[in-house]
């Protein structure tokens, strides 16, 4: 299973945050990379910076025939179509793709000279890859730790757990 993180802090000329989940999962479709399920949108302050926009994400699971390095080059066409500037670390941004993980392996490998780790090393801290994925994937195991999503989830911050909510496109 092929699990692919998609957040938005910022609109785009396409449209506002949602619309711009939304339309990343329809390029993806149209790349070759098919949805499985697709999580609820989540709300979460910008980290480091809370004062920038808040995100939305979600998590989808996906079938593809691709291999990482070639998935990522989807996925940064995809962010680049959407106008995505790759300033600062952390900057706001209009999309972000993230391979959360691929068919449970540990992966590391370069591509146009950023270096790319999957599942991502701050997966374990981030709320708003962890409970979009727990609704999708239940019983996700951590391909490194070994942790459930249950027990990444119960580490987790107070502030974490009750920071994020789970909203709908108005």
């Amino acid at each position: 299973m092929i699990l692919l993180g998609i957040g938005s802090n910022m609109p785009s000329s396409f449209g506002d945050r949602f619309d711009n989940i939304d339309l990343a999962v329809s390029l993806l479709n149209e790349k070759g990379v098919q949805l499985i399920k697709k999580s609820s949108f989540y709300e979460t302050f910008a980290y480091p910076n809370k004062n920038d926009p808040k995100f939305i994400n979600i998590v989808t699971s996906v079938r593809t025939y691709l291999q990482p390095v070639d998935l990522m080059s989807i996925l940064i066409s995809i962010e680049e179509k959407l106008e995505r500037k790759r300033r600062k670390k952390n900057d706001p941004r209009t999309c972000d793709i993230d391979i959360i993980d691929y068919d449970n392996q540990i992966l590391n490998f370069k591509y146009q000279n950023l270096d790319f780790t999957v599942p991502h090393k701050e997966l374990v801290h981030r709320n708003f890859v962890l409970l979009p994925l727990h609704e999708i994937c239940p019983n996700w195991i951590h391909p490194k730790t070994k942790e459930s999503i249950d027990m990444l989830i119960n580490k987790l911050s107070t502030d974490d757990k009750n920071s994020i909510l789970k909203i709908k496109k108005s």
